[in-house]
């Protein structure tokens, strides 16, 4: 047995979010595509308190917008950009009262000047919290950081697994252990194509809107019956 006086063991399992289905929840329920991502939202606010207080989950990365979704209704697109920014200013009281680290990966260019201000300052104001990470992946597509880290690279005659992973947005970050996706969608999508190699991966029926914390539950409850191997 350990011993009593010794620290708990480091939260260490990054759990991986690809929220599907706001928009195809909206219309079943007869409105604007927009409010299924408000709904959304909420449902990501339950779940960042609970893999926060979950004593083994140390990582938690939440694909909010991709490098295809730019190819959406560009008003819907809009809104989308609006509630995310809307989103992360609310929570910014609870993010400090949390100690929650949140780092962003993908472009900042292409995002609208306020909300990749509010990312940086995000990112700068939380870098001192080592307990928890909330990883926003916002304009984001596993292609797309692999080529922009082969662009950064100087020496790519001698590139290794290593040298590679340091060229990526946060090679700091542990690999995906468990990827969940929500809508019955059983695919990655160009999601964190170096870090998820070796992730198990859990797919669910319901759409985002409608998941619950017994759902993450569950997952887990999977993940952890499962065996992995690595490769060996």
């Amino acid at each position: 047995m350990p011993d009593a006086s010794s620290p708990p063991a480091k939260k260490s399992l990054h759990v991986a979010i690809i929220p599907d289905g706001n928009r195809r929840w909206a219309k079943a329920h007869r409105l604007q595509a927009w409010q299924g991502h408000q709904k959304a939202s909420g449902v990501l606010r339950e779940l960042l308190t609970w893999c926060k207080d979950n004593p083994a989950i140390g990582t938690l990365t939440v694909w909010g917008f991709s490098t295809e979704n730019w190819k959406r209704d560009p008003e819907l697109v809009a809104k989308l950009m609006e509630l995310l920014e809307q989103h992360l200013k609310e929570e910014m009281v609870s993010i400090h009262e949390r100690h929650i680290h949140v780092v962003h990966s993908g472009r900042k260019d292409r995002l609208s000047p306020s909300l990749a201000t509010l990312l940086v300052t995000m990112e700068e104001e939380t870098k001192t919290y080592d307990e928890f990470t909330l990883h926003l992946a916002l304009d984001y597509g596993g292609k797309d950081e692999i080529v922009r880290a082969v662009r950064h690279m100087k020496t790519p005659d001698t590139v290794t697994e290593e040298s590679f992973r340091s060229f990526l947005d946060h090679p700091e970050l542990p690999d995906i252990d468990c990827l969940i996706r929500t809508a019955g969608e059983k695919r990655i999508s160009n999601f964190f194509l170096w870090q998820g190699a070796y992730a198990e991966l859990i797919f669910l029926e319901k759409f985002f809107p409608d998941l619950t914390i017994t759902d993450m539950e569950e997952a887990l409850a999977e993940y952890r019956k499962r065996t992995r191997r690595f490769g060996k």
